[in-house]
């Protein structure tokens, strides 16, 4: 089933669009998390307050070692939350997603700017893999071109990594690479405000009552 995740650690802005949209859970990353000002054992619990403890709840490695990964990852996952860890598809990181495959614990590639760096990801048992569109986008590369080359070869290759793009600034990007049939999605807050926010609904929603009432007064449709 595809999942929608939300890109940021505002736990007031997770709980709004968690209302109008089904939120499977929340990607972090150590600058948003520095841009809250508050750690993750601070962030965590109060996202699965909102969202609930079967959220997915993705968390970046901070070490700089392949044992230092493993041993943060472990550590990640021993706290009581749906953990996926992320891992920088740099060799190191990828060295550590393959010594990490045979294990329960599951891993989201990150910092992906190539459909090589992807496919080894894949290879080496990450479970989810994110793309940077718009950086790649800002590289003068295309971004959705990535996305769509991965995912061809997730599926000629048979390979179980979920493609989740991340890094996004339009409504566009996100719909071509819907297209693209990634299974999940990241997205910051501002571009999903973005895409239900669209400025002729709401003039038309307020035509439509200014109509009713004229013909019908304070009822509503099940009395009129």
């Amino acid at each position: 089933m595809f999942k929608l995740l939300l890109d940021t650690a505002d736990v007031a802005k997770i709980a709004e669009i968690n209302e109008y949209l089904p939120v499977a859970g929340v990607t972090t990353n150590p600058s948003i998390m520095a841009g809250s000002g508050k750690g993750v054992n601070y962030v965590l619990p109060a996202i699965v307050e909102v969202l609930g403890e079967d959220a997915l709840l993705f968390v970046q490695a901070l070490s700089t070692t392949v044992d230092g990964i493993i041993e943060e990852a472990n550590k990640l996952v021993a706290l009581p939350y749906n953990i996926v860890v992320k891992i920088p598809a740099t060799p190191i990181g990828l060295a550590a997603m393959k010594r990490l495959q045979p294990t329960d614990i599951r891993t989201l590639a990150t910092a992906i700017y190539t459909v090589q760096q992807g496919f080894f990801a894949a290879i080496n048992g990450a479970d989810y893999m994110s793309p940077y569109l718009n950086r790649i986008d800002t590289l003068n590369n295309d971004g959705v071109g990535v996305c769509a080359e991965i995912q061809h070869l997730l599926n000629q290759h048979e390979l179980s990594t979920i493609l989740t793009p991340a890094s996004f600034k339009s409504n566009q990007q996100v719909m071509d690479v819907l297209a693209t049939g990634c299974g999940a999605i990241t997205l910051p807050v501002d571009v999903i405000e973005q895409m239900v926010n669209f400025p002729a609904v709401q003039p038309a929603v307020e035509r439509f009552n200014k109509d009713w009432s004229a013909a019908f007064g304070d009822k509503l449709s099940y009395n009129s």
